[in-house]
């Protein structure tokens, strides 16, 4: 983990909610999607095959509870939980709500629009419901 950076790409579109015991969770800066990432805090792993199988593991671990935390706090109409890295490498799974009322719904998220960045004051609270809900997960 020493050698562990987050992809500046990745850094310059989400915003911090905080650490599970193997992924930082990070909030997608797009105001149309209530969007999560996770990214294993492993150096130089872009596929799960990357892991170990105990990380691997944990990593799905964290990945049901992000579903769930979704379903708490945004109560999307289904949640997408997709690990691309076409574009950025590092290993990073999104988590994202998706509502039959949203910009791009059924289509994917990806190339739809334009991102809308959260107010700050938006933004910060919805952290802090996510970052409670983690807590309590």
């Amino acid at each position: 983990m020493q050698d562990f950076a987050l992809d500046s790409r990745i850094a310059a579109d989400t915003l911090p909610v905080g650490d599970l015991d193997l992924c930082s969770v990070l909030l997608m800066n797009d105001a149309r999607f209530p969007w999560l990432m996770l990214v294993p805090r492993r150096a130089g792993a872009s596929e799960i095959v990357d892991l170990s199988e105990a990380e691997a593991g944990q990593l799905m671990r964290e990945m049901r509870i992000a579903t769930q935390v979704m379903l708490a706090v945004a109560r999307p109409d289904k949640v997408n939980v997709a690990a691309l890295g076409n574009v950025v490498a590092q290993l990073h799974i999104h988590v994202v709500g998706r509502f039959r009322s949203d910009p791009a719904w059924p289509a994917p998220v990806w190339g739809v629009g334009e991102r809308r960045p959260y107010p700050p004051h938006a933004a910060q609270s919805l952290i802090d419901r996510f970052a409670q809900a983690f807590a309590e997960a």
